[in-house]
């Protein structure tokens, strides 16, 4: 891989990390000669990170102004939400439905165990992070090979909103036992179980973004 590729591979990581894990909030100015300067590299990789990011909806261009972490307005939630409530259950049904390896179970399992570690440590960031390797994990095992180009843009905007910041310790205990269930409906080869948990999941999460406060624009 050419050192340029490697370079703007590095700032897309960590910069998404930054948007992803809340260190980023909804709205903050993306300057390239900061992020440069932040980051240790050339504007060059920085620009094509930031071209990357808008491709997958973390971040919005703005003319002549530069770029800024994406918002999201009331109803961009509720689309979002939408749309997860019809994608993710067919996915985590689909995956019961044709089985799943060991090794595919181990994981998910082994990302539940360390959400779980990082919730009790009260790391927020890592738990978001967590999360979102979770949800993309077993979206891969649904075996649709369409799912995660559809599902890219709108997989991680709850996550910005911090979510996880919001919630209390029952809300979280709920989305962790979620996780863990899902899984074990999985690996039974429960089609209804797996889809009934993860639309119960999402609905739980809508519920949570749609009654915490938000910045304005």
């Amino acid at each position: 891989m050419a050192a340029g590729n490697r370079a703007a591979d590095t700032a897309y990581t960590e910069l998404r990390r930054m948007i992803v894990g809340g260190e980023l909030a909804p709205g903050a100015r993306l300057a390239e000669v900061e992020l440069s300067q932040a980051l240790g590299l050339s504007r060059t990789p920085v620009r094509e990170a930031l071209q990357r990011l808008g491709a997958d909806g973390l971040i919005e261009v703005l003319p002549h102004r530069g770029a800024r972490v994406a918002l999201w307005s009331e109803s961009d939630i509720a689309e979002i939400f939408e749309l997860r409530t019809q994608l993710e259950p067919y996915a985590a049904a689909r995956a019961a439905r044709i089985g799943v390896s060991e090794a595919v179970l181990d994981e998910l399992r082994g990302l539940c165990g360390a959400m779980e570690a990082a919730a009790a440590e009260g790391e927020l960031a890592q738990v978001a992070q967590l999360n979102s390797r979770f949800h993309a994990a077993l979206i891969d095992a649904s075996g649709n090979s369409r799912l995660p180009a559809m599902l890219t843009s709108v997989m991680h905007a709850p996550l910005i909103l911090g979510t996880f910041h919001t919630y209390d310790p029952e809300g979280m205990a709920r989305s962790m036992g979620h996780h863990r269930e899902v899984v074990d409906a999985i690996a039974a080869r429960d089609p209804q179980w797996a889809a009934s948990v993860m639309r119960s999941h999402l609905r739980a999460a809508a519920a949570k973004i749609s009654t915490s406060p938000r910045e304005e624009e």
